[in-house]
C-alpha cells in the first residue's frame, strides 16, 4: 500500500476545518435564533427561539470540549489525562443525538495521546451507525497495556468508507479532504501511542479495537 504523509501546513489545515465544520452548525443555528428574537414578537416564536438557542449553545459548548481534548494540545507534552474528563466530553457529544453512549473504564490517568486516540475512535465509532443506535465504550488494563473496544449496534452498521486505509496513512483516490482528516489523523494518533486500530463487523454491530502494537 502506498502511504501519504501530508505536509504539516496542510495537516493543520484540514484539521481546523474539520473542527469548525463540527461547530458552525450549532454556532448558526444560535444565530438564527438570536435573528428571530430581534425581529419575531410573537410569544410561541420567542420561546422556540430561546429553546433553539439554549439546545444550540450545548451542543457548540459539547463539541468544542470534545475537540479540545480530542485535537487540541490538552496541558503541556507529555501530560496524562483523566479518563473521567474523556468520558464527560464523549457523553457530552450525544446529549441530543440519535447514538446513546455507554461507558466501562477504571479510575485511571491514561497519557494523552491514548486519551486522544480514544475520543477519535468514538467518533469513528459514531459513523459506523449512521441511522443511530448505541455505542458502547471499553477500556481495560492500565498505562502501556491499556487496550479499548468499541462496539456500536445499529441498523445498517458499517465501517466508514476508506477508514482503514486512512488510518493505515494510505493514500485514497482524490487525496485527504476535511471529511477524511479524521481517521488519518486518527491513525497518526495511535502509530504515535503505540497502538493498533482494527475494525469488525458481523450484522448489525462494528467492533473497533486498539490495544498496544
Amino acid at each position: 500500500m502506498t502511504t501519504v504523509k501530508l505536509d504539516p501546513l496542510d495537516f493543520a489545515a484540514l484539521v481546523t476545518s474539520r473542527v469548525c465544520h463540527d461547530v458552525i452548525s450549532p454556532v448558526g443555528a444560535i444565530v438564527n435564533g438570536l435573528e428571530v428574537l430581534e425581529e419575531d414578537k410573537d410569544g410561541s416564536m420567542q420561546e422556540f427561539a430561546l429553546d433553539l438557542i439554549r439546545k444550540s449553545a450545548r451542543q457548540a459548548s459539547a463539541r468544542l470540549q470534545f475537540a479540545r481534548l480530542a485535537f487540541g494540545a490538552a496541558g503541556s507534552a507529555g501530560a496524562a489525562i483523566d479518563l473521567a474528563d474523556a468520558e464527560n466530553v464523549a457523553k457530552g457529544m450525544f446529549l441530543d443525538d440519535k447514538i446513546t453512549l455507554s461507558w466501562s473504564a477504571p479510575r485511571a490517568l491514561l497519557p494523552k495521546n491514548k486519551v486522544k486516540l480514544l475520543l477519535n475512535l468514538v467518533t469513528l465509532a459514531a459513523g459506523t451507525i449512521p441511522r443511530g443506535g448505541n455505542i458502547h465504550v471499553e477500556v481495560s488494563g492500565e498505562d502501556d497495556d491499556a487496550a479499548f473496544t468499541l462496539t456500536s449496534q445499529g441498523q445498517n452498521a458499517r465501517i466508514p468508507p476508506h477508514a482503514e486505509q486512512l488510518i493505515a496513512g494510505g493514500e485514497i483516490e482524490g487525496g485527504i479532504t476535511a471529511h477524511g482528516i479524521q481517521p488519518y489523523y486518527t491513525g497518526e494518533v495511535a502509530r504515535a501511542a503505540g497502538m493498533s486500530v482494527t475494525f469488525a463487523l458481523e450484522g448489525d454491530t462494528a467492533t473497533i479495537r486498539s490495544a498496544r502494537v
